[in-house]
């Protein structure tokens, strides 16, 4: 009975440790950036961890008067690019956390 209580306590003092990296971790994720592309480059956009959009640059040459189509398509794919990164950087980010657990809706 002893045995199992000191495994226990072992196991609450690696759960608490694990709460606190991965508190870590989020912090950190916080402060990067991603940036997605579309037009091979001629629009970026750049993403925090909170999933806020902080710069949208696009290329003198690829603004069109004649179609604005084409360039709302460009912003709208570089975003969802960004996005994406930031997700994936996230998942890989968190991921490590709950490798081998089986933890339905997490990361």
């Amino acid at each position: 009975m002893r045995g199992g209580m000191g495994n226990m306590q072992k196991m609450m003092k690696q759960m608490q440790k694990m709460q606190k990296d991965m508190a870590k971790a989020q912090e950190e994720l916080v402060e990067k950036t991603v940036e997605g592309t579309a037009g091979g480059g001629m629009v970026t956009v750049v993403v925090n961890g909170q999933k806020e959009v902080l710069e949208v640059n696009i290329k003198e040459e690829v603004v069109d008067p004649d179609d604005i189509e084409m360039l709302q398509d460009l912003v709208l794919a570089a975003t969802n690019d960004a996005l994406k990164k930031m997700d994936d950087l996230t998942n890989e980010t968190m991921g490590q956390f709950t490798k081998g657990m089986n933890l339905p809706g997490m990361f």
